[in-house]
């Protein structure tokens, strides 16, 4: 024996509020959507029928009336009392673009706030009106109604603890703010909430358009846009426009974009609209061909969307370039603000990248200049890769007549290196390649010059004394001569240094089992920072005269204390008891003899 399946309402209801729909507010929109589809099918066959939606509140009751086909008996009792076949609407028309309404439960969501739903309707085929009752323990009546007039007129009565959703106020502004774009009137209590596209062609002038668009982020959005970029993608059927925003936004958030599916909203915070580099412009837009998701909430994830994507985002890039060629201070003024957007979207788009080699100022140790100037000035791009190791190398490489640039902030290494790979495969016919060298700190100290054979063996002693000092802490010592004399010592840390300095500090960490693994990758001579002496320096070489080996080992400890202050390398603990040790013991060899014992 076969059985058909029975419906909960109330469970189908329960779904509804709590795993499809983000609030019961959403019933004014299906409730709005129903409506603009009717008046469109029988817009659809006859041109000049009347095209209008009015809404009423009372005490705990919502109205909602328009002038669309109406439905006969027969319809009533298919169409209405079916759930989730979102092939009924295709009795009607309703499955062709031009519609809203696909899933065939928007009716439903009326239940989130009312216990009852009364439909009065007339056909326009001239059918007798009728009335149909449903109640949300699933039952529903069918009696003849008085209506003359074809149209369909919905009544909702809250239940309890909906109340406030059936406020004056409330209905106001979720009809506002789901229809304010509708192509039919809309009216709440007499009240029209609806009006045109805010970047529809009409016959207002370019200043006049552009103050209303500035006018309308102003009004809904609530902020004063650096600029206001117009966009459309027929393929989507999509127009709209993108706010620049004229604040600094996090790189790893996309501001919520504002999305209209045929002129209802869909969606006040959609995101994947646009590509994930974009997050400086906030859109309003509106299609008529992307797809909704089963919510009506979202964009549904498809080709058309991917599509859409990338050509909102080329006309942003567009934008961008445009921007240098015609008003290169306004660039500059976008950049201080969006710079890092800007960067983002430069490691994958060639004119990006020339845009930031071309007007964004990174820092370098001979002051601030864009990466062209910056050739153009020194030939070679030599950068360094983390903010750490260009404050150890920015003073001495400049004492070395080095220039060299910041590569250490967000995307500027990546941009560097991307930037001589490009010119190097894909450069412009005729033009130099960028030449491109990452600077470690080890490559600075090959360009100090090394002693005199003669001074370097008198000063053997002093240089055996500091490494037997240092050794316990894995440093190399080296007496070198360089620029500036006033700097006494550096330390000198590479990559292949900082990890094997990382991997022992694992290593101490670590159970018996995987210091044992590690030990297999440690060089205990191999890769060890470096704490090169200044022989130009007047203090160094009045250390390497030094005969109380005692006071080598203080001075030592307290210069490689010091080179770690002044390259902001971090202090380990032993770092710093050795520190403590060696400023306690020259203030206790500075002290007269006979106040020691007082």
């Amino acid at each position: 024996m076969e059985s058909a399946f029975r419906v909960d309402l109330r469970g189908v209801v329960d779904i509804l509020s709590h795993h499809l729909y983000s609030s019961p507010r959403v019933y004014v929109r299906e409730l709005l959507q129903n409506a603009v589809d009717a008046i469109t099918a029988r817009q659809r066959d006859d041109a000049g029928a009347p095209a209008g939606i009015t809404i009423t509140t009372g005490p705990r009751t919502l109205t909602i009336t328009d002038s669309g086909n109406g439905l006969t008996e027969a319809q009533v009792h298919e169409l209405l009392a079916t759930i989730g076949r979102s092939s009924k609407r295709d009795d009607l028309g309703y499955a062709r673009h031009e519609f809203l309404g696909q899933f065939g439960i928007g009716l439903l969501s009326a239940f989130l706030v009312a216990d009852g739903i009364a439909v009065t309707t007339r056909s326009v085929t001239g059918a007798p009106a009728v009335l149909w009752t449903a109640r949300s323990d699933g039952t529903y009546s069918v009696a003849p109604a008085e209506r003359a007039e074809p149209g369909t007129t919905v009544t909702l009565t809250a239940r309890p603890g909906a109340d406030s959703w059936f406020d004056p106020r409330t209905v106001a502004d979720l009809a506002r703010s789901f229809g304010s774009m509708l192509p039919f009137p809309v009216t709440v209590d007499g009240v029209p909430v609806t009006g045109p596209l805010p970047w529809a062609d009409d016959e207002r002038t370019a200043g006049q358009r552009r103050a209303d668009l500035v006018g309308y982020a102003q009004d809904v959005l609530g902020f004063t846009p650096f600029d206001v970029i117009e966009l459309a993608v027929p393929g989507a059927g999509l127009t709209g426009v993108a706010y620049v925003l004229p604040f600094a936004a996090n790189p790893g958030k996309q501001a919520p974009h504002r999305v209209y599916l045929k002129r209802m909203l869909l969606a006040e915070n959609a995101r994947g609209l646009l590509p994930d580099w974009s997050f400086f412009v906030q859109c309003v837009v509106d299609s008529s061909e992307l797809r909704p998701t089963a919510s009506r909430e979202g964009l549904y994830e498809d080709d058309q969307l991917d599509a859409t994507r990338d050509a909102l985002g080329a006309q942003l890039s567009g934008w961008l370039a445009g921007l240098a060629r015609t008003n290169p201070e306004r660039l500059r003024r976008f950049l201080d603000i969006h710079h890092i957007g800007v960067k983002a979207l430069a490691l994958h788009d060639d004119e990006m990248l020339a845009l930031v080699d071309q007007w964004w100022p990174m820092e370098t140790n001979v002051g601030r200049m864009t990466l062209a100037d910056f050739r153009a000035n020194h030939g070679t791009v030599r950068y360094a890769a983390t903010v750490e190791e260009f404050r150890q190398l920015s003073a001495v490489a400049a004492a070395q007549d080095l220039a060299v640039v910041n590569g250490g902030y967000t995307f500027d290494g990546e941009l560097i290196e991307r930037l001589g790979r490009l010119d190097r495969s894909e450069g412009a016919e005729g033009a130099d390649p960028v030449r491109v060298e990452r600077m470690d700190p080890s490559a600075i100290a090959d360009r100090f010059a090394a002693l005199d054979p003669a001074v370097e063996l008198a000063c053997r002693p002093f240089v055996l004394a500091a490494q037997t000092t240092v050794d316990r802490l894995g440093c190399e010592v080296q007496l070198r001569s360089f620029e500036p004399a006033a700097l006494p010592v550096l330390y000198l840390l590479d990559r292949s240094a900082a990890f094997q300095q990382e991997l022992r500090a694992t290593r101490e960490r670590a159970d018996d089992l995987w210091a044992g693994v590690l030990s297999a990758f440690d060089k205990p001579y191999e890769d060890r920072p470096q704490l090169v002496f200044n022989h130009n320096n007047p203090l160094v070489r009045r250390v390497v005269g030094l005969s109380d080996p005692g006071l080598v080992e203080l001075v030592v400890e307290a210069l490689y204390g010091h080179a770690l202050l002044l390259g902001q390398h971090p202090l380990r603990p032993a770092d710093m008891s050795l520190l403590n040790t060696a400023f306690l013991g020259l203030v206790e060899r500075a002290l007269p003899e006979g106040s020691r014992d007082r």
